[in-house]
């Protein structure tokens, strides 16, 4: 039983290291909140011997958390406006306008 809870810590920890790189803000608690359970419920069966891998997935778990926390918190996601494309599609409207005065001038 324990090995499976190793495994399954070990798995949800590099899911929560993946989803806290890649731009997933609060999604990636998701992972994160699941690893530090299962991480916690193998701190509790391992023996003195043995809590050395449940220390550090809890550690890496609590960089990610802290990691996501921060991106979510200090980084602002803002849409700038192009001004050259607001630009181009204005001329492109306005060349589309000609062309179908033209055509309908011809008819």
């Amino acid at each position: 039983m324990r090995k499976l809870i190793t495994v399954i810590a070990i798995i949800f920890t590099v899911v929560a290291i993946i989803f806290s790189v890649l731009p997933m803000d609060t999604m990636a608690f998701l992972p994160i909140g699941l690893a530090l359970v299962l991480s916690l419920l193998l701190l509790k069966k391992s023996e003195a011997a043995q809590k050395m891998i449940p220390k550090a997935l809890l550690f890496v778990c609590a960089l990610c958390s802290v990691f996501v926390l921060g991106k979510t918190l200090f980084i602002k996601d803002e849409v700038e406006v192009d001004q050259k494309f607001e630009q181009q599609k204005m001329e492109t409207k306005q060349e589309a306008k000609k062309e179908l005065e033209e055509i309908e001038g011809l008819e």
